[in-house]
């Protein structure tokens, strides 16, 4: 039996106040126009996310990175096959979704957790196909990412029948997804501050942790196979300013990749929380108490961001309407504005207050990706579109190479 590992993230004491923490980071994202996945544009990605590498952090201890990740659409026809080779027989594609899960290194506090993923799942009328265990490889990690290391393995679960798209079958998996993180989280097993879920959906999978950039690439294996395809792959490279890294903070989230801070934090949180009690959904229906509170009071601002998109996509709104109603244009006083667009963004000041701060912000839910900077221009990006139908975006120019012409 492994004994548990004290969590990443100290207590407030003397002049820390974890409330205060901001990041700066790198981050980017390439896709094909004509959603064609390909390993190239995993690959590609990849190739940003080291050239990025300057952009991330580490400590005194150079080999435990403050973060790096990727975001990809589910590679369905990869998963299959490597499921395979571990016992595991999955459905064709869309007839699963996968769950990244990051577990406690105790023993009986990793049987646990599982345990309270499948009953979960089943109080959802949802069906545990089975665990996949993710290949990781751990040399080159510093001591403090190695001591912190959850043990990593996927969830594959069934696609009920009758449901109607993706979408549907993603909003059940997020209500089974808060109800475990609920459970754990009310739980005393030792270690389970090591329990986080970075992704469960059809639609998208996220493999990130505590790494360099370039400790990515060597730690998950599965990226790197050929049949690993996307026709959208993000990623990004993490400086926690004044923040504790951990596995759980490093980015991409489960929509969004975040380059800097929300300086209006608090009072948008306590917003959010005052306005739940009036939350209704037809989408949800009964089932929108079960994903309540919305936002997951341990993340740092860019993964409450991330829980309140999450929130208001499900909820029906797509992805690029929730972002300007989060992140608004400095609208009032744009004399070059529509009235139609300022018309949106007077509505919508009503139900939302702007999460302000310098920041610039990639999303995408599997189907489109796209990116917004702050309301005032401070973090800027930059993009290209390729003659073959390639988007690259990146929060600075020449991280990938592209010939001129």
């Amino acid at each position: 039996m492994v004994a548990p590992q004290p969590g990443p993230q100290p207590a407030p004491r003397s002049l820390y106040e974890p409330s205060t923490e901001h990041d700066a980071c790198g981050f980017g994202f390439v896709c094909d126009i004509a959603g064609r996945p390909t390993h190239g544009i995993v690959r590609d990605a990849l190739s940003v996310l080291v050239n990025l590498e300057h952009r991330g952090a580490s400590g005194s201890e150079k080999e435990s990175g403050d973060g790096a990740g990727l975001l990809v659409q589910v590679p369905y026809g990869f998963l299959r096959a490597a499921a395979a080779e571990q016992g595991i027989d999955l459905p064709v594609e869309g007839g699963y979704g996968v769950g990244m899960v990051f577990l406690p290194r105790h023993d009986a506090s990793r049987a646990a957790c599982e345990e309270r993923v499948e009953r979960a799942l089943a109080e959802e009328g949802l069906t545990l196909i089975g665990w996949r265990d993710v290949p990781t490889d751990p040399v080159g990690l510093g001591e403090t990412a190695r001591a912190s290391r959850p043990v990593i393995r996927q969830a594959f679960v069934a696609r009920p029948p009758g449901i109607p798209d993706d979408l549907a079958f993603d909003r059940r998996l997020y209500v089974a997804r808060r109800l475990i993180e609920k459970a754990v989280s009310r739980s005393a097993l030792p270690g389970r501050g090591d329990f986080y879920v970075p992704s469960l959906g059809c639609r998208t999978i996220v493999y990130k942790g505590m790494l360099n950039a370039s400790q990515l690439l060597t730690f998950y294996p599965d990226i790197l196979d050929p049949r690993f395809e996307s026709a959208i792959a993000m990623v990004h490279s993490r400086f926690s300013t004044n923040t504790f890294p951990s596995w759980a903070r490093a980015h991409p989230y489960r929509y969004i990749s975040h380059n800097g801070e929300i300086n209006t934090l608090r009072g948008n949180v306590n917003w959010i929380r005052a306005r739940q009690s009036t939350f209704g959904s037809s989408l949800f229906g009964d089932d929108l108490t079960k994903v309540l509170p919305v936002v997951d009071a341990e993340g740092s601002d860019s993964a409450i961001l991330d829980n309140v998109l999450e929130l208001l996509h499900l909820s029906g709104r797509s992805l690029a309407h929730a972002m300007m109603m989060l992140v608004p244009e400095p609208w009032s006083r744009d004399p070059s504005m529509s009235p139609a667009r300022r018309a949106f963004y007077e509505y919508h000041a009503c139900l939302m207050e702007p999460w302000d701060g310098p920041a610039s912000i990639a999303f995408t839910d599997g189907v489109r990706v796209g990116a917004t900077l702050d309301r005032n221009g401070l973090r800027p990006a930059r993009w290209c579109v390729t003659r073959d139908g390639r988007v690259v975006m990146a929060s600075e120019t020449g991280v990938l190479d592209i010939a001129p012409d």
